[in-house]
């Protein structure tokens, strides 16, 4: 360590004293000398040790620094939503000439406008989470105006002795494109196909049960219960089509932190009436401190209503349904639906999730497919286990909020 601030106010504290000697001939030790020099000793010393533990920080932080740009993705600091670093990759990515172009600018200023809920809501988890949290993904744009998706990691940090968040990613755009282009080659027709001849069953059904009954209207005057089903047969209609606009076109989710015991309470409470009529009972049982998972409320909600009414209707003699949410791992939670239905044929398992595939009498099979592509949209997996005539087990698993701890404050400074 450097003692250049100690020897300096020590020869203060003697040139001082030399000079009070000769102008006021005051001896030279006295017990003022020693007092001062001590002192100045003392300051000269503490202030050594702030410049070398600050050199020790600066170098630090400039080690950090090269490492951070001789990784191959992107990476970048910010704090209160602005650029405090970005390393080469991301430079590139932007496609900026250099740091400089982006560093004080705002994160926002490179997110698409239907995606800054998803940030801002992403930023206040990772803030108040203190820990790395889930991947998610933007689309962004840069600085020549083009777009592309980027999937990212971030964990908050503490950098330049500010509280920050550093995020690490990659450019998904070219992956998105050749799945997408896959999918419209190998499926498209056959999808199309498929897609037109359950609409056409499945609405001719209803349709043809009205048109008889308009046409006994027609010669007499219609009674309570077949209007009663004209409406139930309508509803049934409007309910196919609901299905098909959940399916069609998707909308940009903003994910915010819920939790899945009052998610699953609110589902419970709207279906009970419905349980009831049926003589179908339904447990829950929760672990305690579950962790919080970051979902679209109502997207989550609808998956639950969905699987809970299909185990109320596999029971027709009534019955007990259980749901458990339990911690899996680390990062994750299980919730499981369990039913004492008739089952489902081992056979037809893997086919669920298929349009127009079903085992109910008037189903669709968009129901489940529904559930399949919500839970696939939060990160999470949806697994079935059946047995004919003894039940059936859902098993939903969603990552939590947070992930595996990893070493929280990176740089000290």
């Amino acid at each position: 360590m450097n003692k250049s601030g100690q020897i300096m106010l020590v020869l203060i504290s003697i040139v001082f004293t030399i000079y009070q000697e000769i102008v006021d001939h005051t001896p030279f030790f006295t017990i003022y000398f020693f007092v001062f020099t001590f002192i100045a000793w003392l300051v000269g010393w503490q202030y050594d040790k702030a410049r070398y533990y600050e050199k020790k920080a600066r170098d630090s932080e400039d080690s950090y620094k090269q490492l951070l740009d001789s990784l191959p993705e992107p990476v970048y600091i910010c704090s209160d939503h602005k650029f405090l670093y970005v390393n080469h990759a991301a430079v590139s990515m932007i496609r900026a000439t250099n740091k400089e172009e982006l560093i004080g600018k705002s994160i926002i200023d490179f997110i698409v406008l239907e995606y800054e809920k998803r940030l801002l809501e992403r930023f206040k988890q990772i803030k108040k989470a203190k820990q790395p949290v889930n991947t998610t993904e933007y689309k962004a744009k840069r600085l020549d105006g083009t777009t592309f998706f980027f999937e990212v990691s971030s964990l908050s940090i503490v950098f330049g002795g500010k509280e920050a968040v550093l995020s690490i990613g990659k450019d998904i755009s070219e992956r998105k494109e050749q799945t997408e282009r896959m999918l419209q080659k190998s499926e498209k027709l056959a999808l199309l196909g498929q897609m037109a001849a359950g609409i056409a069953h499945e609405i001719r059904n209803p349709l043809t049960s009205i048109k008889g009954f308009i046409q006994l209207f027609k010669s007499s005057l219609p009674k309570e219960e077949h209007v009663d089903i004209v409406l139930s047969e309508l509803e049934r209609i409007n309910a196919i089509v609901g299905e098909f606009l959940v399916l069609s076109k998707p909308t940009v989710a903003v994910f915010v932190e819920k939790d899945v015991k009052a998610l699953i309470k609110d589902v419970v409470t709207l279906i009970n009436t419905q349980s009831i009529l049926n003589n179908v009972q339904i447990f829950v049982e929760f672990d305690s401190d579950l962790p919080m998972v970051s979902c679209e409320e109502n997207q989550l909600k609808q998956v639950f209503l969905n699987l809970l009414k299909n185990a109320v209707e596999a029971m027709p003699g009534g019955g007990m349904i259980e749901v458990k949410v339990k911690k899996k791992e680390e990062g994750k939670i299980a919730i499981r639906i369990i039913d004492q239905g008739i089952g489902i044929p081992k056979e037809r398992i893997p086919t669920l999730g298929e349009p127009f595939y079903t085992t109910k009498e008037k189903g669709t099979g968009l129901g489940f497919m529904t559930c399949f592509k919500i839970i696939e949209s939060h990160y999470g997996e949806l697994k079935i286990h059946s047995i004919e005539n003894v039940g059936t087990t859902i098993e939903i698993i969603l990552p939590t909020i947070t992930q595996p701890l990893l070493k929280r404050e990176l740089i000290h400074s």
